[in-house]
């Protein structure tokens, strides 16, 4: 059964493309801000904008999604086979194909132009259609190196699929990637679409909520005393190698005094959901390093934080720890240099195009060391925030604002239609 709610455009709709924006789950990751900020940027354009997905709980959600009509259709669906994740490629490929049949033909839809992103395998199904969609795909990464291959049964399972996502992509008529590193590694792996150049389109930063916000205190998540305050924003997941940040804390007491060590404290906020086995079983995971290290007086553990929350800890902390290496791209580096917090980041991937080092931030090898020496500076120089910190806010402004985002996006959808 679909579920409809009201939206509300701006601008002349009839003069304007008609936009259908599909998307797996819409919760609280890296993509689904993209998505939902290219959902904002075109409405504010003129466009009729719709989000259809499979599954949308506004109680895990970006609070801007009430701002954009969502519908859904196919929850009903499994997310894998079994325990373990077992057979998640497959079922979201079934979910997708399932919403956009069901878009096509139940859905009661006008729309001009088809954007969806993370999932390929729904574009062939727009090709369907009476009167012919206009396609633009969104590569995130290609999902074919999102997993492990490590037994036979699992490369004989991944085969057919990681072929359906070569060809389909393919078949998209406009194909966008979120970083040069992406479009590297696009080239790369989908070897019979050497002939396409992926155009980039880096991800914005919707600052309205970052502007009109009024910071709360961190009593209740900070202990007292503390004045050097570390903070990690990621999902639970394991490959975002969260780890790294509480293994630069061990390194990191060992360099300090005592009276130093005493005053920092890692707040650990991420992405939480818990039908996602993955995230419930890393949190554990985490929670038990902690406890080993000795650690548990110096970290906090946040899961699904509010953005109210993220903000009010970006505007206290004194630096952002993003761990993940080769990164797609990574909002989290954007989100802190606007909020005039450096970051220390792995240097790999997205953030070698974000992160300016020594200016913005740090960038380290992915190692206890390198990144508890980076922290150690921040310590023993607490001017360096502010530094970097104004540094880092005006590269957000000049590279990666939300009006050349929306601005870049509308032209590769109104092109679509000459």
């Amino acid at each position: 059964m679909a579920e409809k709610r009201d939206g509300d455009g701006n601008g002349d709709s009839a003069a304007k493309p008609s936009v259908l924006f599909l998307h797996p789950d819409l919760g609280v990751g890296g993509a689904e801000r993209l998505v939902l900020d290219a959902a904002l940027a075109l409405q504010a354009r003129g466009c009729s904008v719709r989000i259809w997905t499979a599954h949308y709980d506004p109680g895990h959600c970006f609070s801007e999604s009430r701002r954009v009509p969502v519908r859904c259709a196919g929850d009903w669906l499994p997310r894998g086979l079994g325990g373990g994740g077992r057979g998640a490629a497959l079922c979201a490929y079934v979910r997708m194909v399932f919403l956009a049949l069901y878009v096509l033909f139940l859905g009661d839809e006008e729309f001009d132009v088809v954007v969806c992103d993370q999932v390929s395998a729904c574009i062939p199904v727009f090709k369907l259609a009476r009167r012919r969609k206009k396609i633009l795909f969104y590569c995130h990464f290609p999902d074919l190196l999102l997993t492990r291959r490590d037994s036979f049964l699992k490369r004989l399972y991944r085969a057919p699929i990681d072929w359906v996502e070569e060809y389909t992509t393919g078949m998209a008529d406009c194909i966008l990637v979120n970083s040069q590193f992406t479009a590297a590694i696009f080239k790369q792996t989908f070897k019979s679409l050497s002939h396409i150049d992926p155009d980039v389109l880096y991800p914005s930063l919707n600052v309205t909520s970052f502007d009109s916000a009024v910071p709360d205190k961190l009593d209740d998540l900070v202990p007292e005393g503390k004045k050097f305050l570390l903070l990690s924003i990621n999902r639970y997941e394991r490959k975002k190698n969260l780890a790294l940040a509480l293994e630069a804390l061990v390194e990191l007491r060992g360099r300090l005094t005592s009276q130093d060590w005493d005053r920092v404290h890692l707040i650990m906020a991420g992405g939480y959901d818990e039908r996602v086995l993955e995230n419930v079983e890393h949190y554990e995971e985490l929670k038990t390093v902690v406890q080993r290290s000795g650690l548990g007086q110096y970290v906090t553990f946040l899961r699904s934080f509010s953005d109210r929350q993220k903000i009010s800890l970006l505007h206290g902390c004194t630096c952002v720890l993003y761990t993940p290496s080769n990164e797609h791209f990574g909002i989290v580096p954007l989100e802190a240099m606007y909020m005039q917090c450096p970051v220390i980041a792995v240097n790999s991937g997205g953030p070698l195009e974000s992160v300016v080092h020594s200016v913005t931030g740090f960038l380290c090898e992915p190692d206890p060391t390198h990144f508890s020496e980076a922290i150690e500076k921040f310590i023993r120089d607490p001017s360096l925030k502010a530094t970097m910190g104004r540094a880092g806010r005006a590269r957000v402004k000049e590279k990666f604002s939300s009006e050349a985002f929306t601005e870049q996006l509308y032209q590769y959808v109104t092109k679509l239609l000459v």
